[in-house]
């Protein structure tokens, strides 16, 4: 599959940064298209209304690394792995996402997406940026 990674640059200490985020509660502040509504914990996943409808999302346990990776199933049982990490960059924080296109996606639906993305790495900066 085609991936492109994405990143945002926060000014914040990156450890700080991912434990205020880690949480899969904290994910719809900033996440509009990981999910439009509240996370409803289920055991060893969560459920929420997605873009596309309801989605199950089963979140990486808390760690030392700053990985915040995710699988995404949707109505339709297709399953979508999201990588996500944290890590120092300088006094601040780096945060990549790598996007996979999915089969018969598109080269716009691709690059809808990866916009979307890059709208949901900015709110997530806009509201964790130390001053």
């Amino acid at each position: 599959m085609r991936t492109l990674t994405i990143t945002v640059t926060i000014a914040r200490d990156w450890r700080a940064l991912y434990e205020a985020i880690w949480r899969p509660e904290v994910f719809p502040t900033w996440a509009s298209g990981l999910a439009q509504s509240t996370l409803e914990e289920m055991g060893d996943h969560w459920r929420a209304r997605g873009p596309a409808g309801d989605v199950t999302i089963r979140f990486t346990g808390h760690n030392a690394f700053g990985v915040m990776d995710h699988r995404v199933q949707l109505a339709d049982g297709a399953e979508i792995y999201v990588p996500l990490r944290v890590y120092q960059n300088g006094a601040g924080a780096e945060v990549a996402l790598t996007l996979f296109r999915q089969p018969n996606m598109s080269d716009e639906q691709f690059a809808a997406d990866a916009d979307w993305v890059r709208r949901d790495l900015a709110t997530l900066a806009a509201l964790h940026a130390q001053p």
